[in-house]
């Protein structure tokens, strides 16, 4: 009788679990529908600063140490001008959802208005901070190279956070292989330019990491040249580029934006900021070190851009729900999203145990003899850090797709406070201690950017589950009413 009665409560948890899982698996097919050009895209980011620090790491580990060091100070530029502009995509999203095409334009040219003057401050705000590089103990070969690159990479800032402007204006309305096409683009002109100026290739002279500078530069103009003609050809937008006028912009639209963008962009500016300070940790350690914590940070940052791309499917599919009002459906739907995440990020984490030692020699030039030796070194420790990134990438997944359902529900200061101490008060402590008073050094850098992220996904996903209990049980007591 007590066996029947076990396998009986057996098969129903069984059942249970099979059933709701069900529920969230079904929802898979749409979210990678919806995510697949969003991860292109982000994918296309990322490409190219790995094809520049390939192509430069093939100069020497002082050229992509420069390139590493020089990128440290864009990274965070960048973060702010992307998370700024995720404000756009919800308020479109949810207006789309209402089907209120005048709170899309509003939102859409209020948002582009604001990316362009960030883009503007962003590039002046990098030049001017140059000369921190000399109180950061960075080897002196490494910064006189790192100065001009960061001038023109910093000037691409502004057609970058504008392109942003563009791009989730088109996320916001679920359009989201639009951005996709740009990134291709971009990255093949990206590559060829790269090519042809690093190495002085046919009669383009030989101008090493300023020429990947360049390239970079000259992508990101035709990005955004690209992304304004695509989408202004569209019919079904064609009346959200007419007749725009300065006295159109309203404070109330300001006002919401900036109020959702720059907690926004806090939240990425903690993590992107500790990712930062692992480099220029790492940099204080040698030129070995930096170099290898570049090679393990473009390979994770690899990796990490499908999560952000499930991230902006979760802002996306929130956002409608939310207009929608259908509370339920929406908390099914984010979950869904977390699961797919978990499962993608598990993958990524056993390829990079598998291949720990191979992946770093993509990244250099082992057949140059004056080289080998500090080539050795460094694929050594990177090999090691792509250990730890196994590990970390999943939690960072989880905290980056939790995020974008929080952006979806316009619910920005907590998770602001959230991401703070976790990168702030937890990860970089940890990773200071670690790297700079043990013997694990950079590895040690890295177990502290992993106890940050896990911190992160932990309370990021208490706030999800409180609000959106709270959210089902006003919406259950009003339906009473």
């Amino acid at each position: 009788m007590w066996n029947c009665r076990i396998w009986c409560y057996l098969c129903h948890t069984i059942f249970y679990t099979i059933v709701n899982l069900q529920q969230y698996t079904k929802e898979f097919s749409y979210n990678l529908k919806l995510a697949y050009p969003i991860i292109l895209g982000m994918l296309g980011h990322t490409l190219i600063g790995i094809v520049d620090n390939i192509m430069v790491g093939k100069l020497g580990a002082a050229e992509l140490a420069a390139v590493s060091l020089g990128n440290s100070f864009i990274f965070i530029a960048i973060s702010l001008g992307i998370g700024f502009s995720t404000a756009i995509t919800p308020i479109i999203a949810q207006a789309d959802a209402e089907k209120d095409n005048i709170k899309i334009r509003s939102a859409f040219h209020h948002g582009l208005f604001l990316c362009g003057i960030l883009g503007l401050t962003l590039f002046g705000v990098i030049v001017l901070a140059k000369p921190l590089m000399y109180y950061m103990g960075q080897p002196d070969e490494v910064i006189a190279l790192a100065k001009p690159y960061i001038d023109w990479v910093a000037f691409s800032l502004i057609p970058m956070v504008i392109y942003q402007g563009y791009k989730q204006f088109a996320d916001g309305l679920s359009m989201t292989k639009y951005s996709m096409y740009a990134i291709i683009m971009a990255n093949v002109v990206h590559v060829v330019l790269n090519y042809l100026l690093i190495y002085g290739i046919w009669f383009f002279p030989r101008m090493g990491i300023i020429g990947a500078a360049l390239g970079t530069v000259i992508s990101r103009i035709m990005m955004v040249v690209f992304m304004h003609i695509i989408l202004s050809k569209n019919e079904k937008l064609t009346a959200y580029f007419q007749n725009f006028s300065f006295q159109e912009l309203k404070k109330s639209m300001l006002k919401k934006i900036i109020g959702l963008g720059l907690p926004s962009a806090m939240q990425m500016f903690f993590e992107v900021a500790l990712f930062t300070a692992a480099i220029w940790l790492s940099g204080s350690l040698g030129k070995i070190s930096q170099a290898a914590n570049q090679i393990a940070l473009s390979l994770a940052s690899a990796t990490f851009m499908f999560a952000m791309g499930l991230s902006v499917t979760a802002m996306i599919r929130v956002s409608n729900q939310k207009g929608l009002k259908d509370y339920k459906k929406l908390l099914v739907v984010a979950r869904s999203i977390f699961l797919l995440a978990i499962i993608i990020e598990v993958v990524f984490a056993i390829g990079f145990v598998l291949f720990h030692q191979f992946l770093p020699h993509l990244f250099l030039n082992m057949e140059n003899s004056a080289l080998l030796v500090d080539n050795e070194e460094v694929i050594a420790i990177a090999a090691k850090l792509l250990l730890v990134a196994a590990v970390f990438q999943i939690s960072d997944g989880i905290q980056v797709v939790v995020l974008g359902a929080l952006r979806g529900l316009q619910d920005v200061k907590v998770p602001m406070y959230i991401t703070f101490a976790a990168y702030w008060v937890v990860g970089f402590p940890v990773s200071y201690y670690l790297g700079k008073h043990t013997d694990l050094k950079a590895t040690g850098i890295w177990i502290g950017l992993l106890a940050g992220l896990t911190v992160a996904a932990v309370f990021l996903y208490i706030r999800f589950n409180y609000l959106t209990k709270k959210m089902i049980k006003e919406a259950t007591v009003e339906t009473a009413i």
